[in-house]
């Protein structure tokens, strides 16, 4: 079993994304980061299951989605590290997710 970490700044972009939806809709802000919370747990016990970014090809990052977001993590044989979070329509800065990685690994 892996041990999920997250990084503050991944913490911080769920955070403003469900603020955001909650100034429409508060319940389902809520239902969003319970959605989000329960997928990235998952993580634990299947590590590898998270699909490699589109933008990336086959690297070290891996993505999992739960619409409206794209969950950007690393895992490195004991621990998944949650390095970015982000809504699927935006697009993804590389820089970005690797000055996270090294944040999360420092």
């Amino acid at each position: 079993m892996a041990e999920v970490v997250w990084a503050e700044p991944a913490l911080s972009d769920l955070d403003a994304i469900a603020d955001y939806i909650a100034l429409e809709n508060p319940v389902a802000a809520a239902d969003l980061v319970a959605r989000i919370l329960d997928h990235v747990g998952q993580l634990a016990d299947h590590p590898d299951s998270g699909s490699y970014p589109p933008e990336f090809g086959r690297s070290r990052y891996r993505q999992i989605v739960e619409p409206p977001c794209r969950v950007f993590y690393r895992y490195d044989g004991h621990k998944v590290f949650v390095l970015h979070v982000m809504r699927t329509e935006r697009l993804l800065r590389k820089s970005r997710l690797a000055t996270r990685a090294e944040q999360a690994a420092g």
